[in-house]
């Protein structure tokens, strides 16, 4: 927000007062662990010209009881470090709820934004973690497989890379390749066999997973 040109005032910590963080500023941003916001919002003064908002994906305005401008702004971005995140920032996408000042704020740093009603906001979270948090645990389970045979993590990420970009381009289900989407069961349980047991219960679902998009792409023919 700094380098879009407004005025960022230091951040509250946990031992600092909050009864007046929302007097003087246009926009109050609560950035805690979910679980504490509904107690953060709660010990700030309500001052009726500036708009509070949370960072939670997870939650609705509800949390925010008492503030007459409240909102949501979450960021569909993964945030590593505080430098690496500030430059994602930039022109990513924003889930937002609420009063309509956090689009203003979305824009100035070139972002693109959606809403997302308070009812569906655990939905969105969950879809959000899963292209995200799922992915790595995923790309984790490939590393461990691919150690096992003796090949490096670094030679799969080409093949990753090009996978998003078929999506982006295909849709998920015109993008599967692969023995799930040929049905070619006798590779499955190839594969199945050479596996250590550890890993079968989490490879069986993602097999299960690509049959579910290969019924979905028969469906639409």
């Amino acid at each position: 927000m700094a380098s879009a040109g407004w005025r960022v005032e230091a951040p509250l910590g946990r031992r600092d007062d909050l009864t007046g963080a929302a007097r003087g500023v246009d926009l109050l941003a609560i950035a805690t662990p979910d679980a504490a916001v509904p107690g953060v919002a709660a010990a700030v003064e309500p001052v009726a010209e500036t708009v509070v908002a949370h960072l939670a994906g997870s939650l609705g305005l509800e949390v925010l009881a008492g503030h007459a401008r409240p909102a949501s702004v979450h960021p569909l971005v993964a945030l590593p470090d505080p430098e690496v995140g500030a430059g994602r920032l930039q022109g990513a996408w924003f889930a937002l709820a609420g009063d309509p000042f956090v689009r203003t704020v979305v824009e100035a740093v070139g972002g693109q934004w959606f809403t997302v009603a308070d009812e569906d906001r655990a939905a969105y979270h969950g879809a959000a973690c899963i292209a995200s948090n799922h992915l790595v645990a995923l790309l984790g389970q490939a590393e461990r497989v691919g150690a096992a045979a003796g090949v490096p993590r670094e030679a799969f990420l080409d093949l990753v890379r090009a996978t998003v970009e078929n999506v982006a381009a295909l849709s998920p289900a015109r993008a599967l390749t692969g023995p799930a989407a040929r049905g070619d069961l006798e590779t499955i349980d190839r594969r199945r066999a050479a596996l250590d047991p550890s890993e079968i219960e989490a490879y069986d679902a993602m097999v299960a997973l690509a049959r579910r998009l290969v019924d979905e792409r028969v469906d639409a023919r």
